[in-house]
Formats: structure tokens, C-alpha cells, sequence
């Protein structure tokens, strides 16, 4: 199986679970990534990127933050990992499941003819809100169209990024509209949010616990050993609970231990399938 693209991300080299994996140079880190899989990956020692340098009167002035800029200081405040998003550099993805793929959004036509065309992609699942999209001065209509000309099905259940609870809400949608489309056999299915780092690896983790048997820690590192990214676990418990967990006496989730929800027995597994199954219809 190989890894599909080319993965721009830039990470801290000091973060415990990534020590392992990393070769550290003076402003260079290369991350390993086992040998079935090929991806490319630059990674770079996080910095403001801002000179100062103080003119004839003695003032600085400091240039006002780009859009990525911004974008990677929230990511990095609000979600807690040290992964960045470089717009710049096209779309990225990485093939996680022979069905499935998780990545960043298109940028243009020319993005969804390369899904359909090298990586027989005929499902595009998109987890982004109208607000993500105008952010970055996306085309959406262009990429709507082209996905009808060339006949992929292009599906949307937004989650508002850097937000657990909405993203905990969502989850089951999202996981229902990606079971249907691997069940389709058409074609590979393609996840994705605005960076591929959060709420998209959510998902496809979230499709791997309740769907192919593993528990939530073993699906959580099978992915990030292949996408580097930080998805929010609890955001995964408790939609879990939630599915599982629906008697009105029911424990309250906040008050449950840090491991609950982690790993489920068979029945409820089941159960969470038969609740997930039944949102298509909704």
C-alpha cells in the first residue's frame, strides 16, 4: 500500500510521541515513516518568521500576520498539537485504508481531476463549514461542478474547526455518509477538512473503531502513523457514549473516567452500527 502525494506539514521536534521518528538537524527535522509507506513530509523548527529591523527614527515595524499564520497560531492554541497547514503548497492527502483517503481541501478543478483520475476517488466527503471555504478564497462552485461533470459524489457535514463539542456532534453523520460510500464499491473515498489534521482523521479514525473492530487507540495510531496530526479523542469518546449510551439514567459523560469509551464490547459496537446506519435516512 502506498501513501498517496505528498504531506507538507512542519511539527516541533520536541513533542514525546513523535521523538522516535525524528532525525534532528540545526533547522531541519526529517520524520520516518515505515518503509510501506512513501510520503513526503518537510518539516521545519517553528518560528514567528518576523525580522525586526529598527529604522532611522529608531521604530520596528512588524508585518501583519498572514492567513496561515493565524491560521496554524489557532490550530496550535485551540487543538493542542504542534502540526501546521501550508496552503501554499496544494493539496495534500495520504492514503489511509485501500478505500479511503484523508487529506486537505481542494484548491481547484484541477485537484478533483487528479482524485478521480490517479487515485479512482468517486466520493469526496467534505467537513467543512461555508466559513472554512471563503477563508481561503476557494472557488467551491468551480469544484462542485467539476466534481458533477466528472461523476463524483460529492457529500458535506460540517463541523466547526478547533471545536470538540461540534465536532463530537457531528461524528456520527459524518461516519454514516462514509460508511455508505465504502459500501458502494465505486471507488475510493475521500475525507477532508481545511488541513487534513483534525476533524478529517477524526472521522476516519472514528469509521475504524465503530466499523472495522479496532478499539480507539489502535485505529488512533494506526492513521497518525501514517498521517502525522492530532484528532481529538474526546471528541471520539463522546459521540461513542453518546450512540452507546442513551438510557435517560444514564451516567453523565464528563463524570466518567479519562479511559472510558476507549474500547466497546461487541454488543454495543452492534448497536452503534444499527444508530449510525439508521442517520441515512435522515
Amino acid at each position: 500500500m502506498e501513501t498517496l502525494g505528498k504531506t507538507w506539514l512542519s511539527v516541533i521536534p520536541t513533542i514525546p510521541s513523535l521523538e522516535n521518528g525524528i532525525k534532528t538537524k540545526k533547522l531541519v527535522t526529517n520524520l520516518s515513516f515505515p518503509a510501506s509507506v512513501k510520503t513526503g513530509i518537510r518539516c521545519t523548527l517553528s518560528g514567528d518568521g518576523i525580522e525586526e529591523k529598527p529604522s532611522s527614527n529608531s521604530t520596528i515595524t512588524i508585518p501583519k500576520k498572514s492567513k496561515m499564520e493565524e491560521y496554524n497560531a489557532a490550530m496550535k492554541n485551540m487543538m493542542k498539537n504542534p502540526y501546521e497547514y501550508h496552503h501554499e503548497l496544494g493539496m495534500n492527502y495520504t492514503l489511509i485504508h485501500d478505500n479511503l483517503i484523508v487529506g486537505s481541501q481542494p484548491q481547484k478543478p484541477e485537484d478533483i481531476d487528479h482524485l478521480k483520475l490517479n487515485e479512482n476517488v468517486a466520493y469526496i466527503l467534505n467537513l467543512q463549514q461555508d466559513k472554512d471555504i471563503e477563508y481561503w478564497g476557494i472557488d467551491f462552485d468551480s469544484i462542485l461542478k467539476r466534481c458533477q461533470q466528472i461523476g463524483i459524489c460529492h457529500i458535506r457535514k460540517p463541523a466547526k474547526d478547533f471545536d470538540p463539542n461540534s465536532l463530537r456532534g457531528m461524528l456520527p453523520k459524518a461516519v454514516s455518509s462514509l460508511d455508505w460510500a465504502i459500501s458502494e464499491g465505486k471507488g475510493r473515498v475521500y475525507v477532508h477538512c481545511t488541513a487534513g489534521l483534525g476533524r478529517a482523521p477524526a472521522v476516519a479514525i472514528t469509521y475504524m473503531f465503530w466499523f472495522c473492530g479496532m478499539n480507539l487507540n489502535k485505529a488512533y495510531a494506526e492513521l497518525t502513523s501514517k498521517r502525522p496530526c492530532g484528532p481529538n479523542k474526546l471528541a471520539i469518546r463522546g459521540a461513542t457514549y453518546d450512540l452507546a449510551k442513551n438510557d435517560p439514567w444514564k451516567e453523565p459523560f464528563e463524570s466518567l473516567s479519562e479511559h472510558a469509551f476507549e474500547d466497546i464490547a461487541d454488543w454495543e459496537r452492534k448497536l452503534i452500527q444499527e444508530r449510525v446506519r439508521a442517520l441515512r435516512r435522515t
